[in-house]
């Protein structure tokens, strides 16, 4: 897509300025056809818009107008019945569609370009096409967390262990684990919706680059496309493709999450920690091991990252070095954006149906959750709390009491009071009320910590949010 003017011929549109057509290699890499039908229906409303406005300022006749209109409805009636012949030779989804408006409605059709340019048209059914995806976004994450919301209901007080360096290291609830996520795609959302107002702007009758000098109401046209209002700089309006690389930063960041949390059900439903079992419908299995499972959903999460991600980086890399205005390295903006947001979609998707689907197993996460000392940090509280140690003492002192309970091959709660008391005479049988994982996980009360009962105040807080 680039500059240009009324259409000459069905394959020469370039008029007077040029003696010959172009050859066949120029032909290939000019025409965006391929790909940018996808904003057909964009394209047909906001010319629909744009007309009504030219005839509302007298710029075109009423009739011209109708004719456009039923024109246009024609046109977007043969695309979705599959019956409309898209041209190579005709470049892009403009020039195609105008095409066809001509042979529909003969002369009227030329003066639809009247007041605008390729430049700006191309804006507008991009902006339009990414603010749609957006919408689509949003919904899809809201199902997402609603999801995590029911299942961390569900299990609020099933304790399961924290890791850190993916090393037990404190007791937490799967309740609290799940919250993580909501927090995650929470901002997620948060950002899909600032998205959304960053691009809530026409760039419909910027033109070319210029402005025009057509008496037009950009207005009536923003107000017609529910936009919130029209931009307000033509150089910046037919140059920025911000909202698309914004959308591809929304996409990765999300993408980033959605790829940590496939790690984890990837690693949770191995038979070695089997503290989860995905359905049927988002596993397979192998073709020569009869006994095996595969995650393969989550593991294609966890890929489609990469790609998403490499959508980010090609256009970042195609902008950076683009003078004002309008340039056609611009073209290759779509292909990327299109890509991301069908990877996305899939990857949110599938994650919605495994995490509604998956079986947490109570059992393996209860039994791992007191593995590796998960504990100690409860001995070394209590040290200072109720033993009165600076805690770099009780610090110490909890870290010869591991070292007995690794040496005795047992648990912190098996060890003897004399055992402990050997270690520290302050220790009193108290102590074993902070040894468990229950009574570790229940004592964390602070602010969005792990303790069933914050937990569920948080889930209350997050259903209580749009």
């Amino acid at each position: 897509m680039a500059d240009g003017t009324d259409q000459k011929s069905s394959n020469q549109m370039w008029g007077g300025r040029f003696a010959s057509g172009p050859s066949a290699i120029m032909e290939e890499i000019n025409a965006s056809i391929g790909f940018d039908k996808k904003l057909y229906a964009q394209d047909i409303r906001g010319s629909m818009a744009h007309a009504a406005m030219l005839a509302s300022k007298g710029i075109i006749s009423p009739e011209d107008k109708d004719k456009i209109t039923d024109g246009l409805n024609t046109i977007l009636s043969e695309i979705e019945a599959g019956s409309f012949e898209f041209s190579r030779k005709l470049e892009d989804i403009h020039m195609n569609i105008e095409a066809r408006l001509a042979t529909l409605i003969g002369p009227a059709a030329g003066r639809l370009h009247t007041a605008r340019s390729r430049n700006d048209q191309v804006a507008l059914d991009f902006r339009l096409w990414v603010k749609e995806e957006l919408q689509k976004t949003e919904g899809m994450l809201t199902a997402l967390i609603a999801a995590f919301l029911d299942r961390a209901e569900e299990n609020a007080d099933t304790v399961m262990p924290g890791f850190t360096h993916l090393q037990t290291a404190q007791p937490v609830t799967f309740g609290h684990h799940c919250m993580a996520y909501v927090e995650m795609f929470g901002r997620d959302r948060a950002r899909v919706r600032h998205a959304i107002e960053h691009l809530d702007e026409s760039p419909i009758g910027a033109a070319a680059l210029a402005g025009t000098g057509y008496p037009i109401d950009r207005h009536m046209t923003a107000k017609a496309l529910g936009f919130r209002e029209p931009t307000r700089n033509s150089i910046d309006t037919v140059s920025d493709r911000d909202f698309a690389l914004e959308f591809l930063s929304i996409a990765s960041i999300c993408a980033t999450h959605l790829s940590r949390l496939a790690e984890e059900i990837v690693i949770w439903s191995t038979p070695q920690f089997g503290f989860i079992r995905l359905s049927d419908a988002f596993s397979t299995g192998s073709s020569i091991m009869p006994q095996k499972k595969n995650p393969d959903a989550a593991e294609l999460v966890r890929a489609k990252t990469g790609r998403i991600n490499g959508s980010l980086i090609a256009l970042l890399t195609v902008m950076k070095g683009l003078p004002l205005a309008y340039s056609k390295d611009m073209q290759e903006d779509k292909e990327q954006v299109f890509d991301a947001a069908e990877s996305l979609e899939l990857a949110i998707a599938a994650m919605t149906g495994m995490i509604r689907d998956l079986e947490v197993r109570k059992d393996r996460m209860r039994a791992a959750a007191g593995s590796g000392y998960s504990t100690a940090t409860d001995l070394a509280d209590w040290l200072v709390r109720e033993a009165g140690l600076p805690f770099r003492d009780a610090h110490h002192v909890t870290g010869n009491a591991v070292a007995l309970a690794e040496k005795k091959g047992c648990d912190l709660a098996d060890l003897s009071l004399e055992e402990l008391q050997a270690i520290h005479p302050g220790i009193t049988k108290s102590v074993f009320d902070v040894l468990s994982v229950e009574a570790s996980v229940a004592s964390r009360t602070s602010f969005g910590g792990t303790a069933p009962s914050e937990v569920k105040k948080q889930i209350a807080w997050w259903r209580g949010r749009n």
